[in-house]
């Protein structure tokens, strides 16, 4: 009874960094048409902070696994932690000086925290209690990841997106002192949310000083990169990652400018109920808006779609092979990207935001699907997952530099050749499972 009590107390603790990652990774979606209007900066130019961040993936996966191995999960966390408050605290010079770069070492920064903690909670997760319900539980954890990132679109247009960009033309106008007023309000709307944040980390990695997590580390074998490196299927699942991750963040980053270029403000503020809608969701009069704020806190429901996914998801892939759920979702989500990019308006805008509820179960099931059959060689295929994370800093820049050169529209393409992948993904394991099923 008490190892049970620890496990439940561990998990519940754990699964609020899944909540917490979630969070910050979709608001610095909410920050780059900030960053764009701000810098003036192209598409492709926007899309190296999703670069930043999501490259510490590639950079700190493989070194995390060999950290956490010699100094046990709760020290990983702590240290997760503090470098995550780290790398938000940086964004305070960062928005003072209004320089680009410093934005850029904050992502990265923060990005490494991040890491840290996502290598190890996955594999961490699914021990804290019997292996029948590991995929339960790590379904429950990413449910409430997902609620982080269905919760940081609204912070972020109210916070991050409301007020309206002055451009350097207009800027160069204003008298010195109308000048240094409008640099300090604009630093400040950047400055105090993750100010707020970095102090809620600092507490929570406080917390993780004082408790006790059990300890179920075990050491990997060696050789064991080799062995996954030659496994054709690990291989495919890497891979499925890598493009997952950077399909669903090429989304989210662009949604607002997606809409914003078809001018979707005009059409929500003509429309009474998309107009009420978005009143509701950012509790504020339309008019006094900016248009950014307008369109991005329909945002929330692309994040949201995920969680609602997961929840559904979960229990059919209990009666269903997840298999054959994974490639299903991948065919509906190429087919509602092909309807937004034919259409315009609310098909346009509602069929790209319904591309969210099947990128729901993709993660943890390419993540399962991969793991499976592995043994001792989990966690270390863990690692190599969490490390194609950075997927979400090639893809992004990528498809802003297609949108630059053909529109957003053209641009999409790339998205649908990602879940193609991973719908012939999908058919690979299916394939496997029946052949090993029928033997």
């Amino acid at each position: 009874m008490t190892q049970k009590k620890s496990f439940r107390s561990a998990f519940i603790i754990v699964t609020v960094l899944f909540f917490l990652w979630g969070f910050i990774t979709v608001l610095v979606d909410s920050l780059i048409p900030r960053l764009k209007d701000v810098f003036e900066l192209s598409y492709f130019q926007a899309g190296l902070v999703q670069f930043a961040f999501f490259l510490a993936y590639f950079v700190f996966s493989v070194p995390a696994g060999f950290l956490l191995s010699r100094i046990g999960y709760q020290k990983g966390v702590i240290l997760g932690l503090v470098t995550m408050a780290v790398g938000c605290l940086l964004f305070y010079p960062a928005a003072s000086s209004r320089l680009f770069w410093v934005f850029l070492v904050g992502y990265f920064t923060l990005a490494a925290g991040i890491t840290i903690l996502q290598v190890a909670a996955n594999p961490y997760v699914s021990v804290l209690g019997s292996e029948e319900g590991a995929s339960s539980r790590l379904n429950l954890s990413q449910a409430f990841n997902s609620l982080g990132t269905a919760i940081a679109p609204v912070v972020g247009a109210l916070f991050l997106l409301s007020d309206t960009i002055k451009t350097s033309e207009e800027i160069s106008v204003l008298e010195e002192t109308e000048k240094a007023t409008y640099y300090l309000s604009e630093a400040g709307a950047v400055q105090r949310p993750f100010l707020y944040i970095a102090a809620f980390i600092g507490l929570l990695a406080l917390l993780f000083v004082f408790i006790k997590l059990p300890k179920v580390l075990q050491e990997s074998p060696k050789g064991g990169y080799t062995k996954l490196l030659g496994n054709k299927l690990v291989l495919m699942g890497v891979a499925g990652i890598f493009l997952y991750v950077g399909a669903e963040v090429a989304i989210g980053s662009y949604l607002v400018n997606y809409f914003l270029d078809m001018n979707m403000a005009v059409v929500i503020f003509e429309n009474e109920t998309m107009k009420w809608l978005s009143e509701s969701i950012l509790n504020s009069d339309l008019a006094s808006m900016d248009r950014k704020a307008i369109v991005g806190a329909f945002v929330v429901f692309y994040w949201s779609g995920a969680m609602v996914g997961r929840f559904i998801g979960a229990y059919l892939t209990k009666i269903i092979a997840p298999a054959r759920v994974l490639a299903v979702f991948a065919i509906l989500a190429v087919v509602l990207i092909l309807i937004s990019m034919n259409t315009q308006g609310l098909v346009a805008m509602w069929s790209i935001l319904a591309v969210g509820l099947f990128n729901s179960i993709m993660f943890p099931t390419i993540f399962t699907l991969t793991i499976d059959g592995l043994g001792d060689l989990k966690p270390q295929a863990s690692g190599l997952l969490c490390m194609a994370i950075v997927g979400g800093a090639v893809i992004p820049p990528l498809y802003g530099f297609l949108t630059d050169q053909m529109g957003f529209k053209l641009a999409m393409f790339l998205l649908i050749a990602c879940y193609g992948y991973i719908l012939i993904f999908g058919y690979k394991k299916l394939k496997t499972r029946t052949l090993r099923v029928s033997t």
